[in-house]
């Protein structure tokens, strides 16, 4: 049985004042992660429906692993935690921002953004803003 009832039709689910996710075919949606005090966007990631229900429950921001199939609480081996403030939903509730107070790196390289590189005028290239070198 579902924590969450289903998604409604329509601007139904655009004006609703209950929490009804969208998960897609997989069982997953979208979890932005944003550092609550500067706005930074630090990390995209997936939640299933039991990741999402951790969450809000714990305060912890919980992830389901795709390569892995499990369930995995930022920063349990790396000591790099985010504490969530604050967990929004996007107008059809298919998409998740969770505004964090972030401990360490969000990125698995270490980075305080996955966000670190971008993309040239060319559409080919990558640079590294703000990193020496």
């Amino acid at each position: 049985m579902s924590a969450y009832p289903p998604p409604l039709s329509g601007s139904a689910q655009d004006e609703t004042a209950e929490l009804r996710p969208r998960f897609d075919a997989a069982g997953l949606i979208a979890a932005i992660a944003q550092d609550a005090e500067t706005g930074d966007v630090l990390m995209l990631a997936w939640m299933n429906e039991a990741a999402l229900a951790q969450t809000i429950a714990t305060g912890r921001a919980t992830y389901w692993s795709r390569s892995r199939g499990s369930l995995w609480v930022k920063g349990e081996s790396s000591g790099h935690t985010q504490e969530v403030v604050e967990v929004r939903v996007d107008c059809d509730q298919d998409a998740v921002l969770l505004k964090v107070r972030q401990t360490g790196g969000a990125c698995h390289t270490e980075r305080t953004s996955c966000f670190y590189r971008r993309v040239e005028a060319d559409g080919r290239g990558l640079s590294f803003p703000g990193e020496a070198g």
